[in-house]
């Protein structure tokens, strides 16, 4: 699935938010330049535009809490240079087989009762075997009948296999873009950027949810997120989940000592993805931990609405779920409780 181009304009041309927004509309389409603009706007402002579209689209102002459950871990053919599950790089994660559909069951169960309304199984493959389908499907349906929203990570997917899913139940296909088509080649060789425009399509042609983020503080230029970001918000439609990562460098891989991002530059690209993807459920997701409550506080106030809730997330930490509970309730911020999944148009 292509974005739409636009021609980009000269940053000097964009007098304001409310012309961005005008431009936007006519156009049908961001370009990079509008959204360098954005991140150039004075902090005070950015985060005032963002709070007013977070406000205007979700008016309830609630948090979505998602459990992320590994159901295979380690052994990844892939080269992704921020993953420790690739099994090229020697780190501490160990190759582990598919769970049983039980202890998925008893992950899920654990994850409803701690307050979590979606539950995301993530496998640790380049693309599954139809045979590994079948396996989660039966996940997918077991989860399910628990009351909750599914969401699944699998690599790349065939049509045939995202209709085998989205048959079984499955809400949510995660897909993550990773950064922008021009950084791409530096973190990852083994997948091309088609590879995942394609497995999106094939998600969205059968009526699935999408939800595709990627990462920031990879050693990307604030160009480069605004060109990861412009892809996300200009695919049509743009996903109903938004996860954006703060890298978390691991020992034994390529990225193990990237300079970290600056923290503002982080809730700046939060603000960014709300303001351009005003009715996306925009996560926090991996480096939490590492940001701390204040700045993930402002991120909230920028326009994040969903978290990845539980004390581990795949393979590196997690803020543990008594720490969120305590921030969203000095927040004064409440969950989300509808499991319904919208598919946005």
């Amino acid at each position: 699935m292509q974005a739409t181009q636009t021609t980009e304009k000269p940053l000097t041309q964009v007098k304001s938010q409310k012309d961005l927004h005008k431009e936007v509309d006519a156009s049908g389409a961001w370009s990079v330049a509008q959204i360098e603009a954005l991140f150039a706007l004075p902090f005070s402002e950015l985060m005032f535009k963002a709070q007013e579209t977070h406000h205007a689209n979700f008016p309830d102002g609630d948090v979505e809490l998602a459990t992320l459950l590994s159901i295979k871990t380690g052994g990844c053919p892939e080269d992704c240079s921020y993953c420790p599950q690739a099994a090229r790089y020697d780190t501490d994660v160990k190759a582990n087989k598919l769970l049983d559909l039980d202890e998925v069951l008893e992950a899920a169960k654990a994850a409803k009762a701690a307050g979590s309304n979606r539950f995301c199984m993530g496998a640790a493959w380049r693309e599954p075997k139809d045979r590994d389908i079948e396996k989660v499907a039966a996940m997918i349906k077991g989860v399910k009948a628990l009351g909750l929203e599914t969401c699944a990570t699998l690599g790349m997917l065939e049509a045939n296999q995202a209709q085998a899913l989205q048959e079984a139940g499955l809400d949510f296909y995660n897909h993550n873009l990773d950064t922008s088509e021009d950084f791409y080649r530096s973190v990852i060789s083994t997948r091309g950027y088609q590879d995942r425009l394609d497995t999106i399509s094939n998600v969205r042609a059968v009526g699935m949810s999408v939800c595709c983020g990627g990462i920031v503080g990879m050693g990307e230029s604030r160009e480069q997120r605004a060109a990861f970001l412009a892809r996300l918000a200009n695919l049509s439609p743009y996903p109903e989940s938004v996860p954006i990562n703060h890298l978390v460098p691991v020992a034994g891989t390529p990225l193990e000592n990237q300079k970290p991002l600056d923290p503002l530059e982080f809730v700046r690209t939060i603000a960014v993805a709300r303001i351009t993807m005003p009715r996306a459920r925009v996560r926090l997701s991996a480096g939490r931990q590492e940001l701390g409550r204040a700045v993930q506080a402002m991120c909230f106030q920028a326009g994040a609405n969903s978290i990845f809730y539980g004390e581990q997330l795949l393979t590196t930490g997690n803020p543990e779920a008594e720490q969120d509970r305590e921030l969203l309730a000095e927040l004064g911020l409440k969950t989300k409780q509808s499991c319904k999944a919208e598919v946005l148009v």
